[in-house]
C-alpha cells in the first residue's frame, strides 16, 4: 500500500495547478457548508431552547380531540351513517377533580404539574386598550415548570402573593399601554368583570407573541376576573428529558381524555419550517461541494488519459486491477481529505467572521449578533461528504483505468 500511495502522490505532484485548483473548491464548499450550518443550526437550536424554556413540556386542555360518538353511531358500528347538522355539546368547561390529576402526574419520574387559567381580558390604561391573555398561577407551583422567575426583568413572582390584584405582564404589552412597574390599570373580561390591576413585574421572554400578550396574575383572582370560580382548564407539565413529551402526551390523552399536547405539537408549524428550511439550505451548499467533486474527477481523468502507458507498465509489473483502482482512488480521496481539512479551518474562521459582528439594533431574540453553533457534528458531516464525494468522483476513472490492456496500450505507443 506504501508504494500505491507514493505512486499517487507522484501523479498529483506533477499536476500541481488542476490539484490545487480541485482542493481549493472542496475547501471552500466545506467552509460555506459549515459557516451556513452554523448559523442556520444556531438559530434553531436557540430557538427551540427558548421555546423550551417559555412554554410548558405538556398541556393538558378541558376540551376533546374529537367529537363524542352520537347515538346512531353506538347503535350501528361499522354501519354507513351519516349524521348532519350536529351541535356541540353543551359542557360544563373546566377540568375535573385538578387535585386528583396533578397527583397522578407527579407520581410520573421527572415529572412536574401546575394548574392553570387561562382567559382573555383588555387592559385599559388610560386611553389605551390592549388585548391579552391573562394566565392565573400558583406561584409555589408554577416555578416549577416555567422559567418565567428567571425571565422577570423588573419586579418579583412573589410579589403576586403580597399585592392585592398584582399582575405580571411582558415587556411588549406594557410599552404598548404606557405602563411601567407600580402603575394600576384595569382589566375587563369577556364576562363584564373590571378588576383594578397593579403591575408588580414586567418580564422578557425574548418571543415576541408572549411578550406583547402574556400577563399572569394569581390563580384565584384570574378565576374572579374570568367569573369561573374554583375553575382550572389547563394542566401544565415540564419534564426532565423533553424527548419523552410526544409519548407521554399520548399517554395521558388516552387515560384522562382531555386533549393533551406536547411543545412539539404546539409549534409543528415552525418545526416543519425549520425542516424545509434545513433541506434548501443543505441542498445549496451540497450543490457546491458537488460542483467541487467535478474538479477531482477532471483531474483524475486527465492523469488516466496521460497515465496510460504507465498504467500498461505497471499492470506488465504485476500490479493487479484492483491496484490500480486503489492508485486512484488514493488521489481522489487525498484530495477530498485535503480540501476537507482545509475547508473546517476555513468553516471556523468563517464562524469567528460572523461572532464579531453587531447589529445595529438589537434582534427579537435580545440579542446584537449572530446566534452560532460550533458543534463537532458539523465538522464531521461536511467532512464526511466532501471525503465520499471525492471518493465517488475518483471511481469512474480508476474503473476505466483498471481495464486498460497492457499489451494493446504498450504496441499502440511503439
Amino acid at each position: 500500500m506504501s508504494l500505491l500511495t507514493d505512486i499517487a502522490r507522484g501523479m498529483l505532484a506533477r499536476r500541481k495547478r488542476q490539484t490545487l485548483v480541485s482542493v481549493a473548491g472542496v475547501a471552500l464548499g466545506v467552509g460555506f457548508f459549515i459557516g451556513t450550518a452554523a448559523v442556520m443550526r444556531g438559530f434553531q437550536t436557540y430557538f427551540i431552547s427558548q421555546i423550551i424554556d417559555v412554554q410548558p413540556h405538556i398541556t393538558i386542555k378541558d376540551e376533546l380531540r374529537r367529537p363524542l360518538p352520537q347515538a346512531a353511531e353506538l347503535a350501528n358500528p361499522g354501519a354507513a351513517v351519516a349524521l348532519a347538522g350536529l351541535r356541540p355539546q353543551d359542557r360544563i368547561r373546566g377540568i375535573r377533580a385538578p387535585g386528583d390529576r396533578m397527583a397522578i402526574l407527579e407520581a410520573i419520574p421527572g415529572a412536574a404539574a401546575a394548574p392553570l387559567l387561562t382567559g382573555q381580558a383588555l387592559m385599559r390604561y388610560g386611553a389605551r386598550d390592549v388585548s391579552a391573555t391573562v394566565t392565573g398561577i400558583d406561584p409555589l407551583r408554577y416555578p416549577r415548570v416555567s422559567n418565567i422567575a428567571k425571565d422577570i426583568t423588573q419586579g418579583s413572582l412573589d410579589d403576586l402573593r403580597t399585592t392585592a390584584n398584582g399582575i405580571i405582564i411582558g415587556v411588549g404589552l406594557a410599552e404598548r399601554l404606557g405602563i411601567s412597574l407600580g402603575d394600576s390599570m384595569n382589566a375587563v373580561s369577556p364576562r363584564g368583570v373590571t378588576l383594578l390591576m397593579k403591575v408588580v413585574g414586567i418580564f422578557r421572554t425574548g418571543i415576541v407573541s408572549l411578550d406583547q400578550t402574556q400577563a399572569y396574575t394569581l390563580l384565584k383572582v384570574n378565576q374572579i376576573l374570568q367569573d369561573r370560580p374554583s375553575v382550572v382548564n389547563q394542566i401544565v407539565l415540564r419534564l426532565e428529558d423533553v424527548r419523552q413529551a410526544e409519548p407521554l402526551a399520548r399517554m395521558i390523552e388516552a387515560r384522562f381524555g382531555e386533549r393533551t399536547e406536547s411543545w412539539e405539537e404546539q409549534n409543528a408549524n415552525i418545526l416543519t419550517v425549520f425542516t424545509i428550511q434545513n433541506s434548501i439550505t443543505f441542498s445549496i451548499t451540497g450543490a457546491i461541494l458537488l460542483v467541487a467533486t467535478f474538479g477531482i474527477f477532471n483531474v483524475i481523468s486527465t492523469v488516466v488519459f496521460e497515465k496510460t502507458r504507465d498504467i500498461a507498465i505497471l499492470k506488465s509489473l504485476g500490479f493487479t486491477e484492483r491496484d490500480i483502482q486503489v492508485l486512484f482512488l488514493i488521489q481522489g480521496l487525498a484530495a477530498g481529505a485535503i480540501g476537507a481539512a482545509m475547508g473546517c479551518a476555513l468553516g471556523a474562521l468563517i464562524i469567528e467572521g460572523m461572532a464579531q459582528i453587531r447589529f445595529g439594533s438589537g434582534a427579537t431574540s435580545g440579542n446584537d449578533r449572530f446566534i452560532l453553533a460550533r458543534e463537532w457534528q458539523i465538522y464531521a458531516i461536511a467532512s464526511g461528504v466532501a471525503i465520499v464525494s471525492a471518493a465517488v468522483a475518483a471511481i469512474i476513472p480508476a474503473r476505466r483505468a483498471a481495464r486498460l490492456d497492457p499489451v494493446q496500450t504498450i504496441r499502440g505507443a511503439a
